[in-house]
């Protein structure tokens, strides 16, 4: 079963609009369950820090382990957090997944399971030597699922539970909680500028590499996004948002997964090679990963030669601080302006000529990825919250509070996305798409890494220096 297969609506239970190009419209009731419960999940959040209290308590998570009677020692103390999340996951993507058209009694079981994985794998990237190996839990979570999906293959009664977009969608909810625009004043113009510069350069590259190489324009704009915003979460959304066939976004999705795990052991030995300052390599990082897990744990091996490599200056928290300012804060926003951007270019000017009739505009908002509206007003609503603070005022009091919870919650779904992926991907289908889709994206990989190396190594070094230290 493929990624596009694990998508799939039962038949004769339509779940969602069918957009031009045949993929699942985004306007549909996939996205607005996507929305409720990230934003649900925001808004008790939000409520609970305004009345004095946190969300951490069913927000569990893995701490820092490194000996096997510690990771056990946490789950046996917070075994009633884990099934009570357990519990709050299973109710609300059930029910979410009941009302696309299937049985919540066949998708609890499913999920189970993949609960239980993920956590297991969740565990494991907070031991002390995880850093070391690129144990990041989305990495891991996609590596075992494509071991089993392509050596043992996927149980049958899994299957319900492997709902990869809609995983995604809530995760990219969760995501805007974490990116509030005051960080981006925090940021400052440098990490702002570089961050917007990368992005439209490699989208235009991948973009016009594919269509010159023959490629449906949709399917161009659905691998440009992948590689210039954030890779599989902006695939999903642009592939709704040009009506893109589910294949495409299959491919963008294959191809922004085998250059992400390619960079992560690249990147940060091509920097150790050339000596790079911690601030800098993470910047570089940052401008060069196409996945936030794959960066991060770029990042943190990069980090991890601090101290420890003789000719590497700067802090081990600055990789990951610069990688964070690029990747996650520069980047990551701009899916919803070229989910909008991308979704008003389908219906005026792609469809309109295809079809040689004026377009109907009111497509633009039917086919807009709704779950990115749900992503603005998370990053919304931790904005006011933010507002009045101060940099180290919402490191201090904020972050630990209220966002960290709910990333780690971002932690968990993204893992569960992850995991779906790999357990609904054969390695012999990832080549149905040809050469041409690959030819252009690796096009734009280069272009991303040498535009990113000369804009935080030489233009902007000094600014990535003085992070370092």
């Amino acid at each position: 079963m493929s990624i596009a297969d694990s998508v799939r609506e039962p038949a004769g239970r339509p779940a969602v609009e069918a957009g031009p190009g045949g993929v699942a419209g985004p306007g549909g009731i996939e996205d607005w369950w996507a929305v409720w419960i990230g934003l649900g999940l925001v808004a008790i959040a939000v409520g609970l820090e305004l009345a004095g209290g946190s969300i951490k308590w069913i927000a569990v998570a893995p701490q820092k382990w490194s000996q096997p009677s510690e990771a056990f020692g946490q789950l046996g103390a917070h075994a009633a957090q884990y099934a009570a999340l357990f519990a709050l996951w299973a109710v609300a993507l059930g029910f979410g997944v009941r009302a696309l058209g299937f049985r919540f009694a066949r998708f609890v079981p499913g999920f189970a399971a993949v609960y239980v994985v993920s956590g297991l794998i969740y565990f494991l990237g907070q031991w002390s030597e995880a850093a070391r190996y690129n144990l990041e839990p989305p990495l891991v979570a996609l590596a075992l699922g494509l071991l089993v999906s392509n050596l043992v293959g996927t149980p049958r009664w899994a299957q319900e539970a492997l709902r990869v977009e809609f995983y995604i969608k809530t995760g990219i909810v969760l995501l805007g909680a974490g990116l509030p625009l005051t960080l981006i004043v925090w940021a400052g113009p440098v990490a702002i500028v570089q961050a917007s510069i990368v992005s439209l350069v490699t989208f235009g590259t991948i973009y016009f590499a594919a269509v010159r190489l023959g490629l449906d324009r949709r399917l161009a704009a659905t691998l440009g996004t992948g590689g210039a915003v954030c890779g599989v979460s902006a695939a999903i959304a642009t592939g709704g948002a040009v009506g893109a066939k589910r294949e495409h976004v299959s491919v963008a999705i294959s191809l922004v997964i085998v250059w992400a795990i390619v960079a992560i052991f690249v990147l940060p030995l091509i920097a150790r090679g050339l000596q790079l300052p911690t601030g800098v390599a993470g910047a570089w990082i940052g401008t060069s990963e196409f996945a936030d897990a794959a960066g991060l744990a770029a990042a943190q091996a990069y980090a991890g030669y601090a101290g420890h490599v003789p000719g590497i200056a700067g802090s081990p928290d600055a990789a990951v601080n610069a990688f964070t300012l690029m990747k996650v804060i520069g980047r990551d926003v701009w899916i919803g302006v070229w989910a909008f951007v991308l979704s008003f270019v389908a219906i005026t000017r792609w469809e309109r000529s295809s079809a040689g009739a004026k377009a109907d505009a009111g497509q633009i908002w039917r086919r807009f990825p709704k779950f990115v509206i749900g992503f603005l007003l998370a990053s919304a609503v931790v904005t006011l919250i933010t507002t009045g603070h101060d940099y180290a005022a919402y490191k201090a009091a904020l972050q630990p509070a209220l966002v960290a919870p709910l990333q780690a919650l971002r932690v968990w779904v993204f893992t569960f996305a992850f995991l779906s992926i790999g357990l609904t991907t054969r390695f012999r289908e990832l080549a149905n798409g040809g050469s041409k889709p690959f030819l252009a994206f690796t096009i734009g990989v280069a272009v991303n890494a040498g535009l990113g190396f000369i804009l935080s190594v030489h233009v902007f070094a000094d600014f990535w220096t003085r992070l370092g230290h």
